[in-house]
């Protein structure tokens, strides 16, 4: 299974939210790459970073911290937040990413995303899927939706994506453990789907699990910030 880091960045900074509400923003480290160089020297390859600064004002912000990140680590990059353009998405895959990050666009504007699609190529796309009771939330969590999480995965699966990954709002930043049963059913129903699992680690044994259930990968954020976590131990699981 790939263990993917996270780092979300707010004006720069790696930072963690609780819920997704920025009024609960704790910074962790004033340079991102550094972070992400940690993460490369323990072993990982893989990085998800989202620009939370984007998210918020419906436009890409932080690409100078993914340009460098890319720049200076061998790492392959999802990148998100604030993708709302195909001048975004050019941004994006310019600046290094090998992967565009895409949620609520996928709901909102569908015809735009899917013409993305056929531009760029499917495989160019990582799809986030926010839920809530297993119905998708979009507009960072603001509204609630009646779209039923399998459908939308079934929808994008046959349009040639692959790489989707879920996020149980109720669970995101907790600490409390993941969404284990949502996650089993979702491998059970797509088993040739990339299934990524994000949100509501908390220790080693919540990735042993999702290993067993058969995620192919694991968002890990807060948990490794909290020390909850070693990036050792997630080597040793990379491995």
């Amino acid at each position: 299974m790939e263990i993917i880091p996270a780092i979300d960045i707010i004006d720069g900074k790696c930072v963690r939210l609780t819920h997704g509400d920025y009024s609960q923003k704790k910074v962790y480290n004033e340079h991102p790459l550094e972070v992400a160089k940690q993460f490369e020297d323990a072993g990982l390859k893989r990085l998800h970073l989202v620009d939370l600064d984007g998210a918020k004002e419906g436009k890409v912000r932080n690409w100078k911290v993914l340009e460098s990140i890319a720049g200076k680590t061998a790492m392959t990059i999802d990148f998100g937040g604030g993708i709302k353009s195909e001048k975004d998405v050019q941004i994006v895959f310019e600046s290094g990413a090998a992967l565009a990050t895409i949620g609520s666009m996928a709901v909102k504007e569908k015809e735009t995303f899917l013409q993305w699609l056929q531009k760029f190529g499917a495989n160019k796309f990582f799809l986030g899927a926010d839920v809530k009771k297993e119905k998708l939330t979009i507009s960072g969590w603001t509204e609630q939706t009646e779209i039923w999480i399998y459908d939308f995965i079934e929808d994008y699966f046959q349009k040639g994506l692959t790489q989707i990954f879920c996020t149980d709002v109720s669970k995101d930043g907790a600490l409390e453990g993941p969404s284990t049963e949502l996650y089993k059913n979702i491998v059970e129903k797509f088993p040739e789907l990339h299934f990524v699992a994000s949100g509501g680690v908390s220790s080693v044994d919540d990735v042993y699990r999702l290993q067993e259930i058969g995620c192919k990968g694991v968002i890990i954020g807060k948990a490794i910030y909290e020390g909850r976590v070693s990036v050792n131990e997630l080597k040793k699981i990379n491995a």
